[in-house]
Order: C-alpha cells, then structure tokens, then sequence
C-alpha cells in the first residue's frame, strides 16, 4: 500500500470485511418544520470508548429545509479501477449531503479532525437544474466519469422525468445529465451497477409531487407509483431493458447487487402490494443476453386493531410491513430488511440467492407493537427500523427511525421521535439489539434521523474491482 492510496479502498470484498472496524458512524438529521438547520451528527461507536453510543460532533449546515436524507463519499473502492480519479492523494474523505426537498447539496470534509465535519462547498438547486435539467437529489454513488446523483424530478421540482446528474470528482460541480437515451423510463429513485458488466440499474418511487405530501391513496390504489427497474449501458448512458413487476408491486426503492465484481445479480425491495399489503424482496439476475426478476421474500401484513391505527392504514384493518430499506452484507452472506410499518429488522441467509432463509428477526417500534428499546425498556417507541447499514465485517447492523417527514406523519401521526439502534450479528444467523447503544431524542436536538455511513465504507458504500 503506498502513501498515495487510501487504506480505504479495498481491491476486494474480502479485504474490506478484514479491514479495522468503523469507530464513528455520520448520521443526518433533519427538522421537519423547517425552521431550523439539518445537521450531520457524527456517533461514536467504539465499543471500548467511554463515549460509545453518543453524538460526538455536530455540525449544522448552513440553509433550512433541506431535509437530508441519504449522502454519501466523494471516493471509495471503485476508484482502483475506473476512468476519471486523479489518484494521487486521493481520498475518502468528503461526504456529499444532498437535501432531497431543497435540491441543494452540502460537501462536508470530515478531515483533519472526522469528528469535526466542515463545509467546504453548496451546490444550489439552481446549478443542479441548470447544467442537469433535475431536481430532488436522492442517492450518489462514486463511479466512472464522476460521482452520480439519482434525481426525483425535473428542473421544475415537482414532475419527471427524474433521472441522474453526473458530478466532477474533485470540485463537485455539476456537469451534466448522465443519460444520452432514456427510452421509457420516467420516474426515478435509487442507482447501482455491475461495474464489470457495463451495466447501471435504477428503480422508481414517484415523482417529488407524487411523495411531497405523503402516500397519496388515490395514486396508491390506482397503481401509479413506480413498479419497474431499468438496466442501462452504464458507458454510453442508453437504456437497454425495463422489467416490469406488475402494477400492484408498488414504489421499487433499494438496490442492492452483490459485491462479488463478477457477479450479475442483486436484490431489491418493493414497499407494498396493493392487492394484499404485503412487501416483498426480489432478486434480479443475468439470464442469458436478457435480465429477469424474481419474487424470494414475501413478508405478509400483519392483524391490527382498527382503533390503533392511523388512518392512513386504519381502512385496511392491518399493518403493512412497508419495506422501505434492504442491506446485502459485503461478504453476500446475509440480507437484512427493515420492515418500517411493524417495526422489525429481519435477516436472511443468502447464500443461495434464489432461496433465502430467515435466521433471526428483532422488533423495534411498529406503528402497533411500540417494543421498546432494551435500553429505555419503559419507552414506546415510534418509527421502525428504516435506513439500514451494515458493517464490512457483517457483524454490526445499524437502524435510524425516519422515512421522510411527510410519510413519518402520516404512518406515526402521533410523533415518530428519533433513534439510532445498533445489533449484534452472527455471521452464521442470529440478530440482537445492543442494550449499550441507543442515541436517541434529544441526543439529536429535536431532529429526525435518516442514513448512518460508516467510517471506512460500509456495506452500501463501496463497489469492488477485484475478487
């Protein structure tokens, strides 16, 4: 390893699991009013500190109603192999907060001092929708030719198409639409690759009118949210394939390929069928010169009393488990789904990706069951495990509360509140909260918390070049 490359970037999966584990984990947090700044909050999470599990640094940023929502590096394990990295010096080291109602976005450095994070730059909503004609930044992912930006909507912050912005490595200003042909696709969310395959994937939710206000009914029962992914020519930008999952399999979120670089298969979560309130994980895989999908997980709704329901859900009689978030350990062995709606983590053996099997579950939150935390055994919480993060050695597992204000009060309409909770893992099955570790309401002075990044890279941080 020489003094011009970054510990951080693994040549492989394997390295990265070996590597020394995370000692501080970012979160972002946002007001829901609007009224205050959002905040990336920096958590200490070394076992063996005497701050384990408490906010050791805060850092406000510098426009209201941004609402931070996921972020990401400037750089990470991908930048051994692709085009467009000057190497020299290159690190991991900046962190990119997009704001997902302002359509600004914060560049943090979280060097000399990482529990210290400074701002070094704001990229307005109006660079966004001039040089890239989107609006509604959501998931960014270091690749070749720049860091790319998943985009809600269009220049206009309301309608699509959404799509994804391309940005400059190094200054992070925006550069342009990455798509030269976008086929049918419209609506938009995440974004991932097989890098060695020369293929990109996005998924769909809705346009940011669609979700600005909250689920709508009317579009929900009427199957308008994103049901499809789209395959792409990563190089050239061209749209190859659309894979439709049916219209009941409403809002397609999280993708999660595997990090085996050779590999051409992946999950992704669907957050409710509109025939039967279930949630569902599909696989996606290479199938000759064509991709297909296939439905492993069905996660069932669950019996609720009509009286203890929001009204949001109260028609239905039952609990959805809204999968809003999946996490692929980076050794592909385990699965995780948070279920936001019944307040449960689930984790499945992956192994044969064809046929996952449920080696443990834990319950935190629910819009119904409320389980506390082992830490506040007296405090009901509200919220579910929703953005979940794994760590490269796959044996911790870290769970925020928030899914976006407006859904937050519609699902929780009472207060979602804010809490980070952490499991331990068995690599071979078996998931427990950690009672030592539980940061949560005014630890975040009275703002929601969405993603966790990791120090060092995480299970959805990274890609990988080398086996």
């Amino acid at each position: 390893m020489t003094a011009m490359t970054d510990p951080t970037f693994y040549r492989s999966p394997a390295e990265a699991a070996a590597a020394p584990p995370e000692q501080l984990a970012y979160v972002v947090a946002f007001d829901r009013t609007g009224q205050r700044s959002d905040a990336l909050a920096v958590i200490d999470v070394d076992p063996d500190s005497a701050g384990y599990g408490s906010v050791v640094g805060w850092a406000d940023v510098p426009t209201r109603g941004d609402e931070l929502h996921h972020f990401g590096w400037n750089a990470c394990s991908s930048a051994l192999m692709h085009e467009g990295h000057d190497m020299d010096g290159l690190q991991r080291r900046y962190l990119l907060l997009p704001g997902i109602r302002s359509s600004n976005i914060h560049v943090y450095d979280t060097q000399p001092d990482p529990t210290t994070p400074q701002l070094v730059k704001t990229i307005d909503a109006d660079e966004l929708a001039a040089k890239a004609g989107y609006s509604r930044p959501h998931t960014l992912h270091c690749g070749p030719d720049g860091i790319f930006l998943s985009c809600l909507g269009a220049a206009n912050g309301s309608e699509g198409p959404g799509g994804i912005a391309l940005l400059d490595h190094t200054t992070f200003e925006v550069l342009r639409a990455w798509e030269t042909d976008r086929g049918p696709q419209y609506l938009a969310y995440d974004a991932w690759w097989h890098l060695q395959q020369n293929t990109l994937i996005t998924s769909e939710w809705g346009t940011p009118s669609m979700i600005e206000d909250g689920v709508s009914p009317e579009l929900l029962l009427s199957n308008k949210y994103g049901h499809s992914l789209h395959f792409w020519d990563l190089a050239a930008g061209r749209h190859v394939q659309k894979i439709d999952f049916g219209a009941e399999h409403q809002m397609v979120l999280e993708l999660r390929p595997s990090h085996d670089p050779e590999a051409t298969w992946g999950f992704v979560g669907i957050v409710v069928s509109t025939a039967d309130l279930s949630a569902s994980v599909w696989r996606w895989y290479r199938d000759g010169e064509r991709w297909a999908a296939e439905k492993v997980i069905t996660i069932p709704a669950e019996p609720g009393d009509a009286d203890l329901l929001p009204p949001a859900v109260q028609p239905f009689g039952a609990v959805p488990p809204l999968v809003t978030d999946i996490s692929l350990s980076v050794d592909d062995r385990m699965l995780y789904v948070s279920c936001y709606g019944t307040g449960e983590l689930k984790q499945f053996d992956v192994t044969d990706p064809a046929n996952p099997r449920e080696t443990g579950s834990v319950r935190l939150g629910g819009i119904v069951g409320r389980e506390p935390h082992p830490a506040a055994p007296g405090e009901r919480l509200a919220g579910g495990p929703q953005m979940v993060e794994t760590s490269r050695d796959g044996k911790r597992v870290y769970v925020t509360n928030s899914l976006y204000g407006a859904w937050d009060d519609q699902f929780y309409p009472h207060g979602v509140g804010a809490w980070l909770a952490k499991m331990d893992a068995d690599p071979t099955g078996g998931l427990t909260v950690d009672p030592r570790f539980f940061p949560h309401e005014n630890d975040f002075r009275g703002l929601r918390v969405h993603q966790v990044r990791l120090q060092g890279g995480d299970a959805s941080s990274d890609s990988y070049c080398y086996r």
